[in-house]
């Protein structure tokens, strides 16, 4: 787990810049392979970027979700908030915020993505059970979405598109919605794989609305019931995830050139995962879904395609 400092006024000599990056980029190959592993198809500059942002993203999640979780208060999340603002100012307070006032100086990020994620955290703090899907589509925008939209900064567009005389005064689209999309994406997919682990937790993230609909009930989960009702249930749920997949992979064709490889292999491996849920007979109570690095690795060729065609 990630060591938070105990104190963010401490006076102490901080890393280099270099040294900073560094720091990001092993806990990022330690706690995110696949993701770690479709960072290296990006340049050096902007890896390092997303490096630093998903380095703040897990911490900001460990201060409701790790080892020390029950002393967090909606105090511990102002003084976090307190503390971004500082890095928004070029303060870093640790190695590890470093490497972010430096991705700050150079990409031109918006603090409001960062600020809702702190508002998922929240969420997190008085909220186990979500009624209605727009509840929890909230949710996984706060937690999820915005790193889509801290990304899209650092992955720029394809300027190419305003080259004709009829383009050349207005600007390039920017797949914002896509972005948003591909996080929650990706959010659900966790929400499926862990419904055991969760529910062991007493959460449970499923919409209740999409419970009843299937005659199962809140006792019937978190007992790890697994037979036709929840099966119907899983298949809605993959399918309403997909959905949000095919409506990210859409916007990836915006993205700069450099930046469509990186995410059409990430997009991919991470949509296979629902692959992996209904190959084990939607059973996420004893068995977790997950890609082999092999498969992984043979994705890569085939996002290439996707990246220079679509």
């Amino acid at each position: 787990m990630l060591q938070l400092p105990e104190s963010p006024r401490v006076k102490k000599s901080l890393a280099s810049v270099e040294t900073a990056y560094e720091s990001c980029r092993q806990v990022t190959a330690d706690f995110a392979k696949s993701f770690y592993l479709s960072t290296l198809l990006m340049p050096p500059e902007k890896r390092r970027a997303i490096w630093a942002i998903y380095v703040w993203c897990r911490r900001t999640d460990e201060l409701v979700d790790g080892a020390d979780a029950k002393n967090t208060t909606h105090e511990t999340l102002d003084a976090w908030e307190e503390r971004l603002e500082d890095l928004f100012t070029g303060h870093p307070h640790d190695d590890f915020d470093v490497a972010l006032v430096d991705t700050l100086e150079h990409y031109d990020l918006d603090i409001q993505p960062f600020r809702d994620m702190i508002e998922g955290q929240r969420m997190d703090l008085y909220r186990n059970r979500y009624e209605t899907f727009e509840e929890l589509e909230l949710y996984c925008y706060r937690v999820a979405g915005t790193v889509g939209l801290m990304s899209t900064t650092i992955m720029g567009v394809d300027e190419s598109a305003r080259t004709a005389p009829w383009n050349c005064h207005h600007p390039p689209y920017l797949p914002i919605k896509e972005a948003v999309a591909l996080g929650i994406a990706n959010q659900l997919t966790n929400i499926l794989r862990d419904v055991g682990e969760d529910a062991r937790r007493g959460r449970i993230y499923l919409p209740l609305e999409d419970l009843h609909r299937f005659n199962y009930t809140e006792k019937d989960l978190l007992n790890g019931v697994l037979d036709d009702r929840w099966r119907a249930l899983m298949k809605f749920q993959i399918q309403r995830a997909k959905q949000f997949f095919e409506e990210a992979d859409r916007g990836i064709t915006f993205l700069s050139v450099d930046a469509r490889w990186p995410v059409w292999a990430a997009s991919m491996t991470y949509s296979w995962i629902l692959g992996e849920i209904e190959r084990n007979q939607y059973d996420v109570f004893s068995k977790r879904a997950y890609v082999s690095t092999g498969r992984k690795l043979l994705a890569l060729p085939v996002a290439l395609m996707r990246a220079k065609v679509l």
